[in-house]
């Protein structure tokens, strides 16, 4: 890569150091921009399919009481809408821990995130259950939606039940075992047609050689974090829901 910029020196580096910066730098530079093409990607989707039917959830209304909502109602007069599945289904004791870490970060990320889209936290619990579980974690921006009693986890993959024969076969589940998936859904109106725009689909296809908990690395800002280490990420080591 050819630079146009003048390159920074640590105290007491050495030419060596600075070399392998140097080759690490371009190979940052270059990452960036393939995170910019990847978004640009993204963006240019054509229209994606029409959800099978106008999902009913249940939400805390705005008088503080539990109340019924249409996907369509979801907007709130925003062309775009983001879910982020959780899983917390109700045969859960205890929510994932992956996802946990996630959304204790994302919690000071929705308080901005609202102000452009709304963003919600999907999950299979009945509402009270899952709106219990964010008190007691200490969230304090995140819309909670409960999917009980509709398809939307299913059909969106969010849980693999919905998913295909063929596909659990290649995947290599057991008939009959079920879970929940850590997966982020957009959905897009514009007028009344309510369009599938993008999900997170990297939980379904193989992992790289050497690597894992990567579904939703994008908004994971902790493996992020310890990737900045020598150590890096690791594999023995995965975040606890509490600690001692």
């Amino acid at each position: 890569m050819t630079r146009n910029f003048l390159p920074l020196a640590f105290p007491n580096e050495s030419s060596e150091y600075r070399s392998a910066r140097a080759e690490l730098l371009d190979a940052e530079i270059g990452l960036r921009r393939e995170i910019e093409r990847v978004a640009e990607m993204r963006r240019a989707l054509p229209p994606g399919g029409a959800p099978p039917e106008d999902y009913v959830f249940e939400r805390t209304g705005a008088h503080g009481r539990p109340e019924k909502v249409r996907l369509s109602e979801l907007f709130e007069d925003h062309p775009s809408i983001i879910f982020y599945s959780y899983m917390y289904g109700p045969e859960r004791d205890v929510p994932c821990a992956g996802c946990t870490h996630i959304l204790d970060a994302v919690d000071g990320t929705a308080r901005h995130a609202n102000h452009v889209l709304p963003f919600y936290i999907v999950s299979r619990s009945p509402l009270a259950r899952l709106e219990a579980w964010g008190r007691k974690r200490g969230w304090r921006f995140f819309k909670f939606l409960s999917a009980e009693g509709n398809s939307f986890t299913e059909d969106y993959f969010a849980n693999t039940a919905g998913v295909s024969e063929a596909k659990r076969a290649d995947q290599g589940y057991e008939p009959g075992e079920n879970w929940d998936q850590p997966v982020i859904t957009v959905f897009t109106k514009h007028g009344g047609d309510v369009r599938h725009f993008w999900s997170s689909e990297l939980v379904y296809v193989p992992e790289e050689p050497g690597q894992n908990h990567r579904a939703v690395d994008m908004i994971d800002p902790l493996w992020n974090l310890l990737d900045m280490t020598p150590e890096g990420r690791g594999t023995d080591w995965f975040p606890k829901v509490w600690y001692d």
